[in-house]
């Protein structure tokens, strides 16, 4: 039995303006310059708390951040023009990945609970992932424990697993766990992030990630329509 695991934000969900917003709303909420949009983008990935952390630094008001963004993305959430869209070939490749009997689908993410939930419903994904390790579940990325957990749960070893991610933490992360680090081109962080954490392959679109996985999973050849 093989594992994939994905992130969300950047390799699943193109959330990079919303995710903007919401940290601009927190910041302006006290009186605080927000960061730039490139700033803004490279903790993606991270738990809320470390990435205001990384953000403000360890003597600024980071539990208030981490309050007024929380509730700044419900209130955006709730405007359709804020819709989080899917990246172009997400749907082929985890409706091929879920139809094989030997894989198990995973999600790895520094989104909460809630967050995840509210995807899972909105794209009817429930019966999809197998397992979801949240930031509410373990430590921040890049730390292994999420996808050590994910093993664990599942039955999976190192070598049967792979981590698919738009960012440096989820190259490191699945580096520390001893699994394939995939990395996507399309998601927040430049491609020389992904390589000097650690990536292996690098794929530019979701039939590249098919590809690799149909390598992986030691497949017949499979394309998206």
């Amino acid at each position: 039995m093989k594992l994939v695991l994905f992130d969300v934000d950047g390799t699943l969900v193109d959330s990079q303006d919303i995710i903007v917003a919401a940290q601009k709303m927190a910041f302006a909420a006290h009186g605080l310059e927000p960061p730039s949009r490139e700033r803004s983008l490279s903790i993606v990935g991270l738990s809320l708390v470390e990435a205001f952390t990384v953000l403000v630094g360890p003597k600024g008001p980071i539990d208030d951040l981490v309050a007024a963004y929380k509730d700044a993305f419900l209130t955006l959430r709730q405007d359709p023009a804020n819709a989080e869209p899917l990246f172009p070939g997400v749907e082929s490749c985890l409706e091929w990945l879920s139809g094989r009997e030997d894989v198990r689908l995973g999600i790895a993410t520094g989104k909460s609970r809630r967050g995840v939930a509210h995807l899972l419903d909105r794209h009817g994904w429930h019966d999809i992932f197998s397992v979801i390790q949240t930031a509410d579940d373990a430590p921040s990325k890049p730390h292994p424990g999420m996808i050590l957990q994910a093993m664990r749960e599942t039955g999976a070893a190192p070598g049967n697993t792979v981590m698919v991610g738009d960012s440096s933490f989820d190259m490191g992360m699945a580096r520390a766990a001893g699994v394939l680090p995939v990395g996507v081109s399309w998601g927040f962080q430049p491609v020389a992030a992904l390589t000097e954490a650690g990536a292996g392959p690098i794929v530019h679109s979701y039939a590249e990630l098919e590809t690799v996985l149909q390598e992986f999973l030691g497949s017949p050849s499979k394309m998206s329509a």
